[in-house]
């Protein structure tokens, strides 16, 4: 993947030996930090601002909400075929090529066909999205597969911390970017050319990732499990008894998630009136408070184990969602949302790496597929839910003296997703346990290795030692 000196071609001429090739492991690692660079493009120029060209084709609340849930649900089955299939395959970084081309080729259908046929632009756009996120899911498990086989158990965290810092900070640029684009054609009154190029970018960039991927050779091929089973009898045997309360917990935190995820677009850009760029300031700072975090994280992940992140942060993401019904103001609204961005990072790392853990390597591909159908049921139920509540609920709260009348009805919903997370979280983290050896420590005493406190604890040591 680097180029060679001027002189070593005519060198091996002399020699007749071949120059010395980089180590497959790496070769691959290092494919895992580009793909996620130009993945990064695509999900914050592109994935991030569907929702908003859903509203320029005036989507109703229920077809946003469908937008968010029907895609990723087709999309997980996906992963069930591409296990099934992977045997046809003749290896894994070939499956993960042409997945990666079926996403690059769905942004055109995304753009065109809404375009095409306005009258039934919001339709369309939810079809072309689940084209999209089905060949995005076709490549989830074996990728997983092809990375985690280059990685010992106790660097995985960092690793997939340093992947996912690089997909934040340049989700952040592309972020900015979109916004910026976005606003200057929304004044020309063109706000349709401004997403037709941030679309294009995105289809361009994994195009980019494809290219990247057939420099890579060398890497293992896919070894098949000593005992192969389907789906279901790989959930009932072997260490897959906590890896079901696992499930059970990641599925039902998706589902109280998703009753309020699909409608910040709504709140913020309908109810609260804020501008591209304001939306995309605020979709930014989330991703400043991972950009900020997620190494702290993947190093609490690798020392103390998933399962007590899953326990920090499990907790903490049920009170991100209630903080939206007690202030409206911009800068209010961007804090929660960096807020929301620290404590994500840190749970998103530990939904993903316990997966890896909990099973054996051969079974990684079929627990990550699995993994991503119970999250998909989750991410269905939750938006049914929210979407129901969005027609049900009051405007206007009255609690004994106290009048709540927020701009609208959103923020009750917000809340109440908030309280299902702690319900969630507190009832079903005890029920699974942390599979492979970690340190132990108190709580009370984890908390000063937290992200954002951590820092704090270091300062003040240095401070105190100065001052001696």
């Amino acid at each position: 993947m680097t180029a060679q000196p001027a002189s070593s071609h005519s060198a091996e001429q002399i020699s007749g030996n071949h120059p010395p090739s980089i180590d497959p492991h790496e070769s691959g690692r290092r494919f895992g930090i580009r793909d996620g660079l130009f993945q990064a493009v695509a999900q914050g120029g592109g994935e991030q601002y569907l929702p908003a060209f859903a509203l320029l084709l005036h989507a109703t609340p229920f077809q946003l909400s469908l937008l968010s849930a029907i895609p990723q649900l087709l999309g997980t089955w996906a992963q069930l075929i591409s296990v099934k299939l992977s045997h046809r395959f003749p290896n894994r970084a070939s499956q993960v090529f042409w997945g990666i081309i079926g996403q690059s080729v769905a942004w055109i259908p995304i753009l065109a066909l809404p375009l095409l046929w306005p009258d039934q632009g919001p339709w369309l756009l939810i079809a072309a999205v689940a084209v999209y996120f089905t060949f995005s899911h076709f490549t989830s498990p074996v990728w997983n597969s092809l990375i985690t086989d280059l990685l010992e158990p106790n660097e995985r965290g960092m690793y997939f911390a340093r992947r996912a810092q690089t997909i934040a900070m340049t989700s952040f640029l592309a972020l900015c970017l979109a916004g910026s684009l976005l606003s200057f054609f929304e004044r020309q009154q063109l706000l349709w050319v401004g997403f037709a190029v941030m679309f294009l970018i995105a289809a361009l960039c994994r195009s980019a990732s494809a290219l990247l991927l057939r420099n890579v050779s060398g890497l293992l091929s896919h070894e098949p499990s000593s005992n192969p089973t389907g789906f279901l009898v790989f959930l009932r045997t072997g260490k897959s008894e906590n890896f079901r309360r696992f499930l059970l917990f990641s599925g039902l935190m998706h589902a109280a998630v998703l009753v309020a995820g699909p409608f910040f677009v709504i709140y913020l850009l309908q109810d609260l009136h804020l501008a591209h760029w304001q939306y995309g300031t605020w979709l930014a700072a989330g991703i400043i408070g991972q950009f900020m975090t997620l190494p702290t994280w993947g190093q609490f992940g690798d020392r103390f184990g998933n399962k007590t992140l899953l326990s920090f942060t499990g907790l903490l993401v049920a009170f991100l969602p209630m903080l939206y019904l007690f202030g409206t103001s911009w800068p209010f609204l961007v804090t929660v949302n960096f807020f929301g961005g620290v404590v994500w990072a840190g749970l998103g790392l530990g939904l993903n790496n316990y997966v890896f853990d909990a099973v054996q390597p051969t079974d990684r591909a079929k627990a990550v597929a699995v993994s991503s159908i119970v999250n998909a049921i989750g991410w269905t139920i939750g938006t049914v839910i929210g979407s129901w509540l969005v027609s049900t609920i009051p405007a206007v709260l009255q609690v004994g003296a106290l009048t709540l009348k927020p701009a609208s009805n959103l923020p009750f919903i917000f809340f109440l997703s908030g309280l299902l997370r702690l319900i969630v979280s507190a009832t079903l983290l005890r029920t699974f346990h942390e599979p492979r050896e970690v340190e132990h420590r108190a709580h009370h005493r984890l908390l000063w290795e937290l992200p954002l406190l951590k820092p704090l604890r270091q300062f003040s040591h240095r401070a105190i030692n100065t001052n001696q």
